[in-house]
This record gives structure tokens, C-alpha cells and sequence, in this order.
């Protein structure tokens, strides 16, 4: 017969306090508890004789706590700060996880609650045998090793936290996903990186705490039948942090005190972005601008997608000097104009190229591939170099760093593969070229790259950055993150509002889109999957774009950008003024916000917000509210409810027999005012809301205070415009309005200036007191005042 191998013992033997972290050990492994706030805890499991000294780049907090206790009984090792209680089982080592009042908020499995497998990971050798294919792929000519020798690199574990979530909880973030689930419960997500994912291994929880997964591999979160885990591909050891945030506000405020403040983008960011792949020339980008202008359609900024260099040499950091004649005279123009521009940069680069051979020089390449590698320092000093030489120096205002995965196995398939295919080929394609335990963080090292070059090179501007991939503290970095290159249908749009909130709700701030999908095409590759020949020609597509144009507007960063046709607002002209009227209108609406705007951008800086807020944030106690993934908060104050459905016409195009509304859940705990008619109703009930096709469905908590401007053509047009406070009466109110320079790093030695505003509503006055500080080029402002009472 076989002979049984009996299973580690996991029962607690030794507890001993080693400075400020509690070390208990089994048979089987050591497992540490070490309190970094009275909110937070790490821990740390490991079947070695030892745990990890590795630094890891995306928690920086480094500092102790010790105001906190413990006690043992025969049954339990307790765990005390004057926040948060932790219980371990002595005799399974599972823990549970209580709040100051001793109420429970997460348990993990009572039995085996940690695994860690060990395997041994490898290292690719790169050598005269080695067989290397190029292929092309949408984001220019990239390496892929078919054939390669490997020697044995380091061990490594794969690790497994089993855990009990309680029956009416729901949870939230993970980064970036496809599927359109909002509530993670009962599903399967893959945590890699992708053209259309953004990795983040930070999970929330309607309960008001969050764990943070210190893994920079994949990362798998189950909730199914084969049970409740958080499965990591490649680490030393399992590394997380259980926060205690007591709601969504304060988990997001752990997560950024653990791994850095969001720090602030230029006000001429939230204005209006326009893009379209591509721009060809410096004339032409000019000339859209002045076509703005002309036409008093909002524009700050301007994007210079792909192809900025000459000819076919892909990712070169230089302009093509037949196109782009004079660089920094087409930037004065541009400023005269009051646009700013953004360029596209790549990680990988043209063999021809000279920052290519500059890279190859140096040795600062990934192995086997034409990407330079960020993972060192001089490789991201080089590339910063490169990109201030070739570009910054003319006067660039922002940056598109482009592929930033940097490798998209799932684009090489004509159909698309299954979620598990695209995390198993991620992970083997990647760990060819870069360490096991590193593979999902590639980007965060190419926005560090950026991020400190431009700092060390000038405080005058704010680093902007929207890239394709985020990782843990990414948020430092002044990075913006867009859901890559989508398709174009309605499916897609309601699924982009669930991607957005849950990615916001992971910790990183500024998210963003391609209005009106990338693709508005079918083609030949499962990526290119849009639903309209025609494109702006087809009024299907127009309504569809304009819907999409009204959700945008209530983002952080207001963008528009695709393929297939171009995106200027005047396009829709043709298929009737209704669609090109609505547009324009919510063009102006958003410049109207944005003191609203720019001060909520400011409270993700100075108190770790979030701009795009999904219901749970504020209404974690409703349980309707908690589920709904097709409204959210956009600041404090705006309920957004997009429209996600066709209501002018079908696909052909036919005519629809539309109702014109859609149905809105209004939270209960406070009043709502209808945004465009000022009626009141009561919270905790649903309404149908006009929805004609000049209007998103808009509500405004009772109790706020709106500041609001005249429409502009950029955000700063007319500095001084007076400034009219929208009051919504029925509760006390408060706005910090802030302001500053605009541009620039004074903000962070203090030069800005806050004026509070209190609404009082026993007495029904509004006080606005005088502002708080100065800045360079402060202006007087004027207030008007508009009462909106129920």
C-alpha cells in the first residue's frame, strides 16, 4: 500500500516580539505580524529559515509603529492597536480580522489558510542558438523568443491566502478588467497586464477595508466553487497589507500612505484633450487648434500619436524634420494658442534607430528584445535623456508612453484566448525576458523613468504621463492610465464605466478612455471588433459617440482618440446638428465645472480622494446602491448616470421609437437635485430621468456647494471670471475652493490658496471666507450666488 505523507503541522510554537513586529512560528513556516499604523498591518509568511530583505519598488513606506500589544492564550495569539484587532487560530494559524469595536470584517479559511509552492524559476540565455522571431504587431516590430536555452535563476514561491468574505459583502478594484463586474464576488479575475487590463493587486472591500498585495508577478483572485483565494505566480514570500479603513476613503488614504500621494497634474489637463490616430504633420496639429478656436469649442491639449520620428525608424525620441520643420516654433504657436501638446513615446525602438544603438551601447536593453530596460538606473536616466534631447527641449508639455506592458502576447491570436491563456502566456512570455517576481511591473518603472527625469530637468512643468499599464504607486508619478485600444458598441461602453470605477477604486486616480472606442471597425483581428463601417457617416454611430462624449466628460482626464476615422467635433456635423449641438454643449459644461473640477483634483493630492467614485464610496449602507454599476460619483457633490443604451437609432441605421429616459436609483441618505431642472427628489427611490439627446443624467447631492464658470475656450481664459456658487439647499454644505498657479511644483511648498465656503441652513446664508494663502499671479475673484431649495 502507499504510504501517507502527513502534512506540516501548522500550529503555533514559539511567539516573540523582534522590535516592532510579532513573529510566530510552526512546524511549518514563520509568519509575521508587523503594525505600520493603527490602521495597517503587514503580513509576512515564508517557509525559509528567514524572511526577504528585498526592497520592493511599489510600497515605500518604511517607517515603525509600536504602539500596539499582544496576548496569548491557550487558543489564540491576540493582536491589538486602538483600531484594529487581529486573532490568531494557535492551533490552524488562520487570523481574523476585527475593527476597534471587535466587530468582524474578514476571516481566512480556518484550515490551511496559506500555501506557498515552491518551484524553481529560470533564466532565458541568449546566445548564437537562440531563435528569435520579428514580428509586427499594432505597437510597431517586437522580438519574440521561440527557442532559447535557460539556466536556473533563483527560487520562488507561488503563494495562496485562503479567505471567508461574509454573505452581504461586496468588493471592488483589482485594476482594469474586460468582463463588466462590478462586485467581484463569484467571479475568476486574472491580474496581468494587457492592452484592454490594468493589473492592481489592491481589493476593497464594502466593509471598509482593503488588502494590498505586495506581488509585482500575476496575481489570480477566485471566488467560485474551487473556493475564495488570492493566488500570486512568483514572489519570495507572501507579502500583504490588511487595511482598516472604516470606508472606501480611508482604505484608498492607507493604500497612498503606504505607496506614495497622488501628486497633482497641470490645470490645462482637465481640460479637453483631442487625439485621433494620427496627426501628420506640425501644420496640421496647428490647424486643428485654430479650428477649435475658430469655433469656440474648448481645447487645452493636443495629441501627436505615433510616427513623430522619420521614416520607419519606430520609437526614435526625434522629430521627422520634413513634417515637423521647426519643433519648438510649432510649440509657440501652440502656447500663443493657449494648447498644449502631448507626444507619443514607445519603450521599444527601431534597430536602425539611434537611440536604439545608444541603448545597445550601453547594454541598457531587456534581453533579446529592441525595449529598453528600466528596471536600472541608467536605463531609465538614458531614456529620459533621449527624450529631452530629441523632444522635451523644443517645449513638449505631456507624455503618451505607448506599449507600456510592454509585451502583448494576446494580439499575436486571430481569435481572442481565454482569460487563463492570456495570464499563462503574459506570464511565459514575459518571465523570458524579465525576472519571474518583476513581470507585472514594467510599467511602473517606465513612468518612474519619466517622471523623475522631468523633475530633475524643470519644476516649471507637471509631469503628465498617460500610459497604457499601472502598477502598484503608480499615482506618484503623475501618471494617467487609459483602458486601451476598445471596440465601438454600446456592450463596450457599459463595460468601460464598471472598468473605470473599479480601477479607480484600486487606489490610482486618473483614469481615462479612447471616446468613441479606438476601433469603429470589424476587422480582421478579434481586437478589432467595432460595429460601424461608416463611422461619424452612420447617425448609429453618432449617437453612440456622443453618449460615449457625455461619460467622458465626467472622467478625471477628457480625451477623445481613436482609428478608422477622424474625431473632431465638426465630423458630425453631417449626420444632423442634434448630435454636434450635444456635443458642443457638454464641451461647455465641462469647462463651466471646472473650478468644481480642479478643487476635487486638489483633494486627491492633499487628502488622498478620488475623483471617480463608484456608489460604495458614499453608500456603502445601501445595499441597492452598492451593486449598481452603471452610476457613480463624480467628486462629492455630481451623481453621473450615463446613458448606455440607443434611444435615436438602431444599427442600418433605423429609427428608433425612443422613451427618451433612463431609470436612476437615487441612494437614500440624503435628497438629489436634478442637475438640469433643479427638482428635488428623495433619496431611496427610483426615477425615470430625461435623457433627450443634449443631456447625461445628472443629480447633485443635497447639501453641496457647486462653483461654477462661464464656458471658455481653455481653462484659464479669462483668469479673473467671476465665479457662481451653486447652492443646493436642505443640509449644511462646505467647498474648498482651490487654487493655484496651474502649472508647476510651487503647490507642494504651499503656493496655492483655498477659500471655504459654508452654506448655513437654519439661517440660510453662505458665508465664503477670505482665501487661504497665496500663489504667483493670485487674481481677485467675484462671487455670484444661485439658490437651487427644494
Amino acid at each position: 500500500m502507499l504510504e501517507v505523507v502527513k502534512r506540516p503541522d501548522n500550529r503555533i510554537l514559539d511567539v516573540i516580539r523582534i522590535n516592532d513586529a510579532l513573529i510566530l512560528k510552526s512546524e511549518n513556516a514563520m509568519l509575521k505580524l508587523e503594525p505600520k499604523t493603527p490602521e495597517i498591518i503587514r503580513i509576512v509568511y515564508t517557509s525559509r529559515e528567514s524572511f526577504s530583505e528585498v526592497e520592493k519598488p511599489g510600497v515605500i513606506f518604511r517607517e515603525s509603529f509600536s504602539d500596539w500589544s499582544y496576548e496569548e492564550t491557550e487558543d489564540q495569539i491576540k493582536l491589538s492597536t486602538n483600531k484594529l484587532h487581529l486573532t490568531v487560530n494557535r492551533e490552524k494559524a488562520s487570523i481574523r480580522y476585527y475593527d476597534s469595536g471587535k466587530k468582524l470584517l474578514l476571516a481566512e479559511r480556518e484550515y490551511e489558510s496559506r500555501n506557498l509552492e515552491e518551484f524553481d524559476s529560470y533564466r532565458t540565455v541568449v546566445d548564437e542558438n537562440t531563435k528569435i522571431e520579428r514580428i509586427v504587431t499594432p505597437d510597431g516590430i517586437k522580438e519574440v523568443v521561440k527557442d532559447a536555452a535557460k539556466v536556473f535563476d533563483q527560487k520562488l514561491y507561488k503563494t495562496r491566502l485562503y479567505l471567508e468574505w461574509q454573505e452581504d459583502e461586496a468588493l471592488y478594484g483589482l485594476g482594469q478588467q474586460e468582463e463588466g463586474s462590478l462586485n467581484l464576488r463569484g467571479t475568476t479575475q486574472y491580474l496581468h497586464q494587457a492592452n484592454l487590463k490594468i493589473a492592481i493587486p489592491m481589493l476593497v472591500s464594502s466593509l471598509g477595508y482593503g488588502i494590498l498585495m505586495d506581488t509585482y508577478s500575476p496575481m489570480i483572485f477566485n471566488d467560485t466553487a474551487y473556493g475564495s483565494y488570492l493566488y500570486t505566480e512568483a514572489d519570495y514570500e507572501m507579502d500583504y497589507y490588511f487595511i482598516q479603513g472604516g470606508s472606501l476613503d480611508g482604505v484608498i488614504h492607507g493604500y497612498r500612505l503606504l505607496t506614495g500621494k497622488a501628486s497633482m497634474l497641470p490645470k490645462w489637463a482637465f481640460g479637453f484633450m483631442q487625439s485621433q490616430e494620427r496627426y501628420e504633420t506640425a501644420r496640421e496639429i496647428c490647424e486643428i487648434v485654430q479650428e477649435h478656436r475658430d469655433r469656440k469649442i474648448g481645447l487645452d491639449g493636443i495629441v501627436l500619436d505615433w510616427w513623430s520620428w522619420e521614416g520607419e525608424l519606430w520609437g526614435q525620441k526625434t522629430f521627422d524634420r520634413t513634417r515637423f520643420a521647426d519643433p519648438a516654433g510649432m510649440m509657440r504657436q501652440l502656447h500663443e494658442n493657449h494648447a498644449n501638446l502631448m507626444i507619443s513615446v514607445w519603450p521599444n525602438m527601431s534597430k536602425d534607430s539611434d537611440n536604439y544603438k545608444e541603448f545597445a551601447e550601453h547594454k541598457l536593453l531587456i534581453q533579446a528584445s529592441s525595449i529598453y530596460d528600466p528596471y536600472k538606473e541608467e536605463g531609465r536616466k538614458l531614456y529620459w535623456k533621449q527624450a529631452e534631447e530629441g523632444l522635451f527641449c523644443h517645449g513638449l508639455d505631456a507624455w503618451w508612453c505607448d506599449s507600456s506592458e510592454p509585451f502583448t502576447p494576446e494580439w499575436n491570436h486571430i481569435g481572442k484566448p481565454e482569460p487563463s491563456t492570456m495570464y499563462q502566456e503574459f506570464f511565459d512570455t514575459c518571465s523570458q525576458y524579465i525576472p519571474a517576481q518583476l513581470t507585472n511591473s514594467y510599467g511602473l518603472y517606465h513612468a518612474r523613468a519619466i517622471y523623475e527625469g522631468q523633475r530633475g530637468s524643470t519644476l516649471k512643468k507637471r509631469v503628465v504621463n498617460l500610459t497604457r499599464n499601472g502598477y502598484t504607486g503608480q499615482q506618484r508619478y503623475g501618471a494617467i492610465l487609459w483602458s486601451g485600444d476598445i471596440s465601438a458598441s454600446w456592450d463596450t461602453l457599459r463595460k468601460q464605466i464598471v472598468a473605470g470605477l473599479n480601477f479607480c477604486a484600486s487606489g490610482i486616480p486618473y483614469w481615462t478612455l479612447d471616446i468613441g472606442a479606438f476601433f469603429v471597425k470589424k476587422g480582421k483581428q478579434w481586437f478589432w471588433n467595432g460595429e460601424y463601417e461608416k463611422g461619424y457617416e452612420d447617425p448609429a454611430y453618432a449617437e453612440l459617440f456622443t453618449r460615449w462624449f457625455q461619460y467622458g466628460c465626467f472622467l478625471p482626464v477628457f480625451r477623445s482618440h481613436g482609428t478608422d476615422f477622424r474625431r473632431e467635433l465638426w465630423k458630425f456635423e453631417g449626420t444632423g446638428a442634434m448630435f454636434y449641438d450635444a456635443l458642443i454643449k457638454t464641451n461647455q459644461l465641462r469647462y463651466q465645472l471646472i473650478p468644481y473640477i480642479y478643487s476635487t483634483a486638489a483633494k486627491v493630492w492633499k487628502e488622498d480622494g478620488t475623483m471617480l467614485r463608484l456608489l460604495a464610496f458614499d453608500y456603502a449602507q445601501d445595499k441597492k446602491a452598492r451593486l449598481i454599476d452603471d452610476q457613480y460619483l463624480f467628486g462629492d457633490s455630481i451623481m453621473v448616470c450615463p446613458v448606455t443604451t440607443p434611444m435615436y437609432y438602431g444599427k442600418d441605421p433605423l429609427p428608433l421609437d425612443h422613451a427618451g429616459t433612463r431609470e436612476v436609483y437615487l441612494p437614500e441618505g440624503n435628497g438629489w437635485y436634478d442637475f438640469w431642472t433643479g427638482q428635488y427628489y428623495g433619496g431611496g427611490q427610483t426615477v425615470q430621468a430625461a435623457a433627450p439627446i443634449d443631456r447625461i443624467p445628472l443629480y447633485v447631492k443635497e447639501g453641496s456647494i457647486l462653483p461654477t464658470v462661464q464656458a471658455m475656450q481653455y481653462v484659464d481664459e479669462i483668469p479673473d471670471a467671476p465665479v457662481l456658487l451653486k447652492v443646493y439647499c436642505g443640509r449644511d454644505a462646505e467647498f474648498e475652493l482651490y487654487e493655484d498657479a496651474g502649472n508647476g511644483y510651487g503647490y507642494e511648498q504651499g503656493e496655492y490658496a483655498i477659500t471655504k465656503l459654508e452654506w448655513l441652513e437654519q439661517e440660510q446664508r453662505l458665508v465664503a471666507g477670505e482665501p487661504q494663502g497665496s500663489y504667483p499671479g493670485k487674481k481677485q475673484r467675484r462671487y455670484e450666488i444661485q439658490i437651487i431649495k427644494k
